[in-house]
């Protein structure tokens, strides 16, 4: 079974149940926490009463810098929402690893941006090194992930479809809130990825609720298409898609065939114009409320509660 991993200001700390024992390790960053397995499995034996998770402050569990790596419409449910049909093609972009934040740490919108979205993604964390060229197969996985993590892939819509620029509209500081949990796993628990179930609300209000089995490209396939071209290593982080169910939906067929006639400025103008009256973008005094278990609870990757702040 999976064991949770929270880190703190003052380290690392094995979680069982509600309460948590210091990890007795030296290590920093996330590829030295993995590569010390055996001090996390002491700490998670240890007759130690340990301490209230509910009194500790969650930090990241992924470690920057690192590189973040994320699949671009990896689910179903997401494609149906974004106006795809037929075929996919897989696809990847990179998000600047000041981006990622604390599970309870506030997302804070930039005064640029009027239209800030949520994605809800399962976060593969890397446990080896993947040199490009590598050829992944299922039963290779626990060679190269070592921990799964419950991240948000906040979005910045009207900089990533008017400038078609996923990098910049992702990336701005608190865009990748990450935990609170790392689960390091055990030979076997790969098997139950399909049964994963990722739910989003916003103030209460369930906005996503899918399982991996809606994805497209699973972890392995998708780690091999990587590896063609970019090279990872351990405390990376790969977000491996949303499911269905953000804010920004795909217009109908005929307002996009409308569009389509119009000049770029007069289209997108239109077009945010229409959003504006869509009340599911975040907004300051939202809060986020983000999880990814299986249903036995034996995989749970605790719960992530980011509220929404205006930058200053």
């Amino acid at each position: 079974m999976s064991t949770n991993v929270l880190r703190t200001a003052d380290g690392w700390w094995a979680v069982r149940g509600e309460r948590a024992v210091p990890v007795p390790t030296k290590a920093v960053t996330t590829a030295e926490l993995i590569a010390d397995r055996a001090a996390v499995q002491e700490a998670a034996r240890s007759d130690e009463t340990g301490t209230p998770v509910a009194g500790l402050v969650a930090l990241s569990p992924v470690t920057t810098p690192c590189r973040v790596v994320a699949q671009m419409v990896n689910y179903r449910s997401h494609a149906r929402d974004s106006g795809f049909t037929g075929d996919i093609p897989p696809a990847f972009f990179r998000k600047a690893s000041g981006s990622v934040s604390g599970p309870a740490e506030a997302v804070v919108r930039p005064p640029h941006v009027r239209f800030l979205d949520y994605e809800v993604e399962l976060g593969l964390v890397m446990g080896a090194s993947l040199p490009v060229g590598a050829v992944v197969e299922e039963r290779d996985l626990p060679s190269y992930v070592a921990g799964l993590v419950v991240t948000n892939d906040v979005s910045a819509r009207d900089v990533q479809l008017t400038k078609t620029q996923f990098y910049e509209s992702k990336s701005y500081p608190t865009f990748t809130p990450t935990g609170p949990y790392l689960a390091l796993l055990e030979p076997g628990d790969l098997d139950r990825l399909p049964d994963l179930r990722l739910r989003l609300s916003v103030n209460g209000e369930p906005r996503q609720d899918r399982t991996l089995a809606d994805m497209i490209v699973r972890p392995a396939r998708a780690l091999t298409l990587l590896a063609g071209f970019q090279a990872l290593d351990a405390g990376d982080l790969l977000l491996t898609g949303t499911p269905g169910g953000t804010a920004l939906k795909a217009p109908p067929k005929a307002v996009e065939k409308l569009g389509a006639l119009l000049p770029p400025a007069v289209k997108w103008k239109a077009f945010f114009r229409s959003q504006a009256r869509n009340p599911r973008y975040l907004r300051a005094g939202d809060v986020v409320t983000a999880t990814i278990s299986t249903p036995d609870g034996l995989i749970d990757l605790g719960e992530q509660r980011t509220p929404v702040t205006d930058a200053r």
